[in-house]
């Protein structure tokens, strides 16, 4: 009996021992193996603008850049991340706010726009100030009205975090963070948000068909928007005067801020209309709240000025010629651009 009493203090007394050795000296488990990550889309879409020489998009790359998109450390006050601005349901826009909303409650001047394929695209923001998706998260960040931060503070606030320490080293092979890794890392999560699963894809594809409404909506979009909203994407990429009046309370000309060059006047980057259904309200400062009021801008609303795109002035008529059914064609052919599939996906939530 004593010889067991004793065994069993020993036994306990090891298990105590090696619990404390197990706690104070843990040891890591190596990290997996980072994986190129594979990009998917259909063949009829344009080629890739993304360099993944410069920037590979792997695996761990994505989900660090996950995280750092609804990081709400990237803002000064810790609390605006890209994800406030950019809802996943409605198609990584700010739904409701006609611009957008930064740190103590301020705001900004333009409408967010939708993320989704932009691994093809050659410019970004509306005034196509950006030219490599690697530099777009800096615009957000440094911005007084939008996150007011700097990338010294966002790596000094990052790195004390023991978390971002493994997701750094899972992604770059090492734990140190600097300001270039987290905008590599942003973008490598942006280029996987890949739409090409809707409606319009799958007729596209054979897969389904449109119904009469959707079919003379295509022939009339194709007859009046497709000069500008062209391709796979829906947009030509160049920037137009569409002859919308100069907003006086947010004072943006556009592609003028760029270039200071007056030809360039309320010129703004032609925006992509896939799942343009979730991503009201519409224009570069959201002043449409519908695509029924988008439409009627058009048909009877187009400010006439020396800077109008020719294509809205044409034969004497300013605006593109449409009645209420030929516009309600045309929004059944817009719905069958939603990709369902791309706003519930649970891959890209936090």
């Amino acid at each position: 009996m004593f010889t067991m009493i004793k065994m069993f203090k020993i036994g306990l007394i090891l298990l105590v021992f090696l619990s404390f050795v197990s706690c104070s000296d843990e040891v890591m488990e190596p990290l997996e193996k980072d994986k190129v990550y594979n990009l998917s889309f259909p063949s009829y879409f344009p080629e890739m603008t993304f360099d993944t020489s410069g920037n590979p998009v792997t695996k761990n790359g994505v989900e660090l850049g996950r995280k750092l998109f609804y990081e709400g450390r990237l803002s000064r006050n810790n609390t605006i991340s890209c994800g406030f601005c950019h809802i996943q349901e409605n198609a990584f826009t700010h739904h409701g706010h006609t611009v957008s909303h930064g740190v103590d409650d301020r705001i900004g001047i333009r409408n967010a726009p939708a993320i989704q394929n932009m691994a093809f695209l050659k410019r970004y923001m509306w005034d196509g100030v950006i030219h490599n998706l690697n530099e777009q998260p800096i615009i957000p960040i440094t911005n007084e009205d939008e996150m007011d931060s700097s990338m010294p503070e966002v790596i000094s606030k990052l790195s004390s975090d023991s978390k971002y320490k493994k997701l750094f080293k899972s992604a770059y092979g090492d734990e140190n963070m600097t300001g270039d890794r987290v905008l590599k890392a942003l973008s490598q999560f942006m280029v996987t948000m890949i739409s090409a699963d809707s409606k319009y894809d799958r007729v596209k594809q054979g897969r389904e068909n449109f119904s009469s409404e959707e079919a003379k909506g295509m022939n009339l979009f194709q007859q009046k928007c497709a000069s500008c909203h062209s391709g796979e994407l829906f947009t030509d990429e160049s920037f137009r005067n569409t002859g919308m009046y100069y907003n006086t309370q947010f004072k943006d000309a556009g592609r003028y801020r760029v270039t200071l060059d007056q030809s360039d006047w309320m010129k703004f980057r032609v925006p992509s209309l896939r799942n343009v259904e979730y991503t009201a309200p519409y224009m570069h400062d959201g002043r449409f709240y519908s695509l029924e009021a988008v439409l009627n801008f058009y048909s009877d609303n187009v400010e006439d000025n020396p800077n109008l795109d020719p294509q809205l002035n044409q034969n004497g008529h300013v605006g593109i010629a449409m009645n209420t059914q030929e516009k309600q064609f045309i929004i059944a052919f817009l719905r069958t651009l939603s990709d369902k599939n791309f706003i519930s996906n649970p891959k890209f939530a936090e």
